[in-house]
């Protein structure tokens, strides 16, 4: 006996979803996930408050970089939501007036949580690989760790693993030292 077709998942099957989920389409599937638990949330707002002034804004370092928190990424088929994403100005100069953007990003950054850490590290990671994102980052606040990650040849050079209160210089941010401690400051565990 064989299966029915699997209905491949569209934008309308994104606009649909209730309001208090993420939805994300990766390989013709919908994925549903509910908004992130605080130390998730915490991780992401202060990596995002590190890198803006340098990086945005040109405060302490070289500027260059548009970075946003959980944009939606329409990349092929695929539509992602990462917990943020930077595009060099030479990628990117300017935000159009849309729900989503549809460049991929130079950097990725997935913050791991035990409900999507096995789709960020096996189809996001994929669907960033075939898109050319040149950067991911992988976040875990529960164990207080960064993997960084390069795109190689189309496939994924782990650069280092730093944990805990190190600080690090980290591509493609290395203009500035990155104090770990500050991403789970506010998380008592």
């Amino acid at each position: 006996m064989t299966e029915p077709a699997r209905r491949v998942a569209t934008y309308e099957d994104v606009l649909a979803a209730p309001e208090h989920m993420v939805a994300e389409v990766l390989d013709g599937e919908l994925f549903l996930h509910p908004r992130p638990a605080l130390p998730h949330s915490a991780a992401a707002s202060a990596l995002g408050e590190e890198l803006g002034p340098p990086f945005k804004r040109g405060k302490g370092g070289p500027g260059g970089w548009i970075i946003l928190d959980e944009p939606e990424l329409h990349l092929g088929a695929d539509i992602v939501v990462p917990d943020l994403a930077g595009w060099r100005r030479a990628t990117i100069d300017h935000l159009e007036n849309a729900a989503y953007v549809e460049i991929a990003p130079d950097w990725v950054c997935e913050i791991l949580s035990p409900s999507t850490e096995k789709t960020d590290r096996t189809r996001k990671l994929a669907i960033y690989a075939r898109e050319r994102v040149a950067h991911v980052w992988l976040v875990n606040p529960l164990l207080r760790t960064l993997e960084i990650k390069r795109l190689t040849d189309g496939h994924w050079t782990d650069i280092g693993t730093y944990h805990d209160e190190q600080r690090i210089r980290a591509e493609p941010f290395d203009a500035i030292e990155l104090e770990l401690g500050v991403l789970w400051a506010d998380v008592r565990l």
